[in-house]
């Protein structure tokens, strides 16, 4: 008799972090000039590759991420891409959410200009950084690989 195998679709959570709803025309020097809706468009095209799920949400609020990283974790998601933008290098209440919630997290950066104090990154899983857009695919890639399917 055939056992039928049921694959789980993982469900991630993609967090934008402050200012990066103007990516597009915000120092396209450092950020390059593709829109926040296009880098979007490719992740989500990444996961349907993947039959993963994204919800895709950006805020310029602190406590509005935290309480993102809390809805992650109590909605059963399997893991975070997050870029908190400003909040890597001051944000102790974005640190220890992403310590709490126990979900495998992928902090992502456009650029390498000045993201050398983060405080994401030690209870990250990785970081990627530096690679413009790439950096939110080559993030996606690494957090799916880290969750096991089931």
């Amino acid at each position: 008799m055939k056992q039928n195998k049921v694959i789980m679709m993982k469900k991630i959570l993609v967090i934008h972090g402050p200012n990066l709803n103007l990516l597009g025309t915000r120092e396209p020097g450092i950020y390059g000039h593709l829109t926040l809706a296009k880098i979007n468009q490719m992740l989500k095209s990444d996961a349907k590759k993947h039959k993963s799920s994204l919800v895709i949400k950006q805020s310029n609020h602190e406590g509005e991420i935290v309480d993102l990283i809390g809805w992650a974790k109590k909605n059963k998601f399997q893991g975070i891409l997050i870029n908190p933008a400003a909040y890597t290098h001051t944000s102790v209440a974005v640190r220890d959410a992403i310590a709490a919630c126990g979900l495998s997290v992928v902090e992502v950066h456009l650029s390498n200009e000045f993201r050398h104090k983060s405080l994401i990154s030690p209870v990250a899983n990785g970081t990627v950084l530096g690679f413009g857009a790439k950096s939110y695919t080559l993030g996606l890639a690494a957090l799916l690989d880290l969750i096991p399917v089931k």
